[in-house]
């Protein structure tokens, strides 16, 4: 039938897929970031707890697409032994709330969240963590 084409995707990107695209964007990031991110973990979730989002001052999960939890790299000290390790949380269905708003491809947008929380990681400003975007890109 004309206008009832449903020959793509009929469900929504799943966490494996956002994963992906994920792992791609670390795998492709330049030295000497690279090489500080073996003992980050990344995790995929649906949308940040509800204790996060208080902490935050978040009242709408879909506002929040990506955290970074932990100590910026240039904070740490060898005195921080028994804290949990460093994390990234990308939230998914913010992600694709945000996919479907912006119309920017998926694998785009993943990169873009997960660069701006590795940044974070590195204690990087606005501008270098567009310019470490911009170097993933290329």
């Amino acid at each position: 039938m004309p206008g009832n084409d449903q020959s793509g995707p009929l469900t929504a990107p799943d966490a494996a897929t956002i994963e992906g695209y994920a792992r791609a964007a670390l795998a492709a990031l330049p030295e000497p970031f690279a090489q500080h991110l073996g003992d980050v973990v990344l995790l995929i979730e649906e949308f940040a707890d509800e204790e996060t989002l208080a902490a935050l001052g978040i009242e709408d999960p879909f506002e929040l697409s990506g955290l970074y939890h932990g100590r910026p790299l240039g904070a740490k000290s060898s005195l921080d032994s028994g804290t949990l390790p460093d994390r990234i949380h990308l939230y998914r269905r913010a992600i694709l709330d945000e996919w479907i708003d912006t119309g920017v491809a998926l694998d785009a947008l993943v990169t873009h969240v997960l660069v701006h929380e590795v940044g974070h990681h590195f204690g990087l400003s606005d501008d270098d963590m567009h310019a470490l975007e911009d170097s993933v890109k290329d």
